[in-house]
């Protein structure tokens, strides 16, 4: 006979609001919520006492590396790193070797994830190696369910052949049965930002390194508006990091083009005064803003502006982030930590946290089906539980990824990730992963 399982003694936060409960599911489905529930003989109790239990959480934004680059990251691995940090989906960026960007790697891709820590939903180019030039076979990926493309990592340069996505991409419905496609665009033009390391301003003046312009991504962003706004193509802003693209961002939307944008954790957070050490663990791209574009990143999160919290986690082998600043590759691991900077950092209530962190990204990957979803019987059983006052030390060492560079080592952190459940399955219980 089938095991009932119940979280007891948490407050459910989800899109219908807050409110004692406990949770009860069987084969991976919800199949009770009530202020207290009778447990039946043989039932397993998951202690959510003092704890949040929300909808498991997505993260549209993820480098998990595999294929090809598995020195850093595998798909195991980065999924169980997901899994400790509550997310019960990712979306897998698409720049792996091989490139995403052809059915076979993307079958590959979904064959290696069987079994994982948390459902990896990939991603796809759109364009062939992400080189910019030639579309990817965009219609027979969306066949097999890819639903988000991009050259993430390298904006799409060509305004011409941006153009001829966007356009290919809204004829895709008749291949999707409605579904839309997502154009997931790496905001910056290249022209501006090359040899710049850095954002470029009174710190990156101090520390004689190069810079990169916020017009770098702000162009970008004008011009898959104006592109947007002719072809009704939806576009969706990766990674915002300047003041000037979430007030474009907001105006767009008031106007009504049909685009979304992600924020993340480092760049609502940090500044570029955190490169003043010259540690290589600061170096991202796009590069850590002033505070004054952080207080507006917040400020988007906070009105509706900035759809989603995605992690842009981004591995590298540890010798690798020791190089001098301006050789070293940019990225940073985001996975463990998002959910608890984001409630360190950010003035907002758990309800819209969750929202930033759960069914509004999960909409925009096309996968509200399954994740996201409401807590109420018939609902998977896609959780996570969060204890808003366990205190630890973030430390990259002892995360699960192959890698270390994470900027917030050494940090004091307050609220963590007690367990994670997923399908039903808890695959992180009382702060360990269990996969």
């Amino acid at each position: 006979m089938s095991t009932t399982q119940i979280l007891r003694g948490g407050t459910v936060t989800d899109q219908r609001g807050t409110r004692r409960a406990d949770v009860a599911w069987v084969d991976g489905v919800i199949t009770d919520v009530a202020d207290s529930i009778d447990p039946p003989v043989g039932s397993e109790i998951l202690d959510a006492s003092d704890a949040i239990v929300m909808p498991g959480l997505v993260d549209l934004h993820a480098h998990l590396r595999e294929p090809g680059q598995e020195e850093a990251e595998t798909i195991e691995t980065g999924a169980r790193g997901a899994a400790l940090g509550g997310f019960t989906a990712v979306v897998a960026m698409p720049n792996t070797t091989p490139t995403m960007d052809h059915p076979s790697v993307v079958r590959d891709v979904l064959a290696i994830a069987e079994g994982a820590s948390c459902e990896v939903v990939p991603s796809a180019a759109m364009t062939v190696g992400r080189e910019g030039k030639l579309l990817s076979p965009m219609g027979e990926l969306a066949s097999m369910g890819v639903r988000i493309f991009t050259d993430d990592g390298d904006g799409v340069q060509d305004a011409a052949l941006m153009l001829r996505i966007m356009e290919y991409a809204s004829g895709l419905a008749a291949v999707t049965g409605g579904q839309p496609i997502v154009l997931a665009q790496h905001c910056e033009v290249a022209s501006l930002s090359a040899g710049g390391h850095m954002h470029e301003g009174e710190w990156s003046g101090r520390l004689g390194m190069g810079g990169q312009p916020s017009e770098a991504e702000t162009l970008m962003i004008v011009r898959d508006i104006m592109l947007s706004r002719r072809t009704g193509a939806h576009i969706h802003m990766q990674h915002v990091s300047t003041a000037e693209g979430v007030e474009l961002i907001r105006h767009a939307k008031a106007d009504g083009v049909r685009i979304t944008s992600e924020a993340t954790t480092h760049h609502f957070t940090l500044t570029d005064e955190n490169c003043a050490t010259y540690d290589p663990v600061f170096k991202v791209h796009p590069p850590l803003r002033t505070a004054a574009d952080v207080a507006a990143i917040k400020a988007g999160l906070a009105d509706g502006t900035i759809d989603a919290i995605a992690t842009d986690h981004a591995p590298h082998e540890p010798h690798t982030k020791e190089f001098p600043f301006d050789q070293a590759p940019p990225g940073m691991l985001g996975l463990e930590t998002a959910l608890s900077l984001a409630t360190a950092e950010l003035e907002l209530d758990m309800a819209t946290i969750a929202a930033l962190m759960s069914w509004k990204p999960a909409a925009i990957a096309g996968i509200g089906d399954r994740h996201g979803r409401p807590i109420e019987p018939g609902e998977p059983a896609n959780l996570c539980v969060f204890d808003p006052s366990e205190r630890w030390t973030i430390s990259g060492t002892e995360m699960a990824s192959r890698s270390q560079n994470s900027p917030y080592t050494g940090r004091e952190a307050t609220g963590r990730v007690r367990h994670t459940i997923f399908n039903g399955d808890a695959v992180v219980l009382g702060g360990e992963a269990t996969r």
